[in-house]
């Protein structure tokens, strides 16, 4: 049996799981990529395989909440740009899911996530001024579009890990901290729903799974609540140290397990 539902978990576990809604919630109104250690908090509580179909329809609760917050701020030239490399990167996650084992799934995705943070720092260090979101039209900015978009339909679709990938992208880009937060939240909404068959087709969502999802996206809306409340409170110097951060955290965590 791939999924999960509230009869296989214990009292302790729900409520590490209801933790980890929370924190959905309140990275996708706030810190994005912080859901990283809701990610290896699924993992560790129900197995790899079923972790990622019972995450996922917790993501697209907290995406719509992010959704609802900033629909006014997303930067839509980008996202066009990004798409037709994500659907790349998610078939070639699905086509991955089919033979890979967790423990390749999880080295992979790590190794990804703390280049792309590396990369990110070099660049913010080494460069003399950031590009405006708008500089993405230029050769350079498309490849780099593409490039990240596939990485990131990638890692979305085998973990739900996409976050960390795409916030490395959209500062590369330049974005500030609302547009950054609108950008990303209409990304993962349309994203995270196109996902949703795969993950029926490869046996990750049912009925009994979406039980426990509904029982646990109660707790991504204080989650989204709370972040709302502490962005306005976050400075754009500390929103992009805590996204890497989170990045950082995120990669070590797949790396370590």
């Amino acid at each position: 049996m791939n999924t999960m539902t509230l009869w296989h978990i214990t009292g302790w576990e729900f409520a590490a799981l209801a933790s980890a809604a929370l924190l959905v919630g309140f990275s996708k109104t706030a810190v994005s990529g912080a859901n990283t250690v809701s990610l290896a908090i699924f993992a560790a509580v129900l197995p790899a395989r079923a972790s990622t179909g019972v995450l996922l329809p917790v993501l697209i609760a907290g995406d719509v909440l992010a959704v609802l917050t900033y629909r006014r701020h997303a930067h839509w030239p980008t996202l066009w740009r990004l798409f037709p490399a994500v659907a790349v990167g998610v078939v070639a996650g699905t086509l991955f899911l089919v033979w890979a084992d967790d423990g390749i799934v999880r080295t992979s995705i790590g190794a990804i996530l703390l280049l792309m943070a590396g990369v990110t720092v070099w660049r913010r260090r080494t460069a003399d001024a950031q590009e405006e979101p708008d500089a993405v039209g230029s050769r350079a900015g498309r490849l780099k579009a593409r490039s990240y978009g596939v990485l990131g339909g990638f890692t979305t679709m085998v973990a739900n890990a996409g976050g960390p990938v795409m916030s490395m992208y959209l500062l590369s880009a330049g974005f500030r901290k609302l547009g950054f937060l609108g950008t990303s939240a209409f990304f993962f909404l349309i994203v995270n729903v196109s996902k949703v068959p795969f993950s029926v087709g490869l046996g990750l969502i049912d009925g009994h799974s979406l039980l426990l999802d509904a029982a646990l996206a109660v707790f991504v809306v204080p989650g989204a609540f709370i972040g709302k409340w502490a962005v306005n409170r976050i400075n754009q110097r500390l929103f992009e140290q805590l996204v890497i951060g989170a990045t950082i955290l995120g990669g070590l965590q797949l790396l370590l397990r």
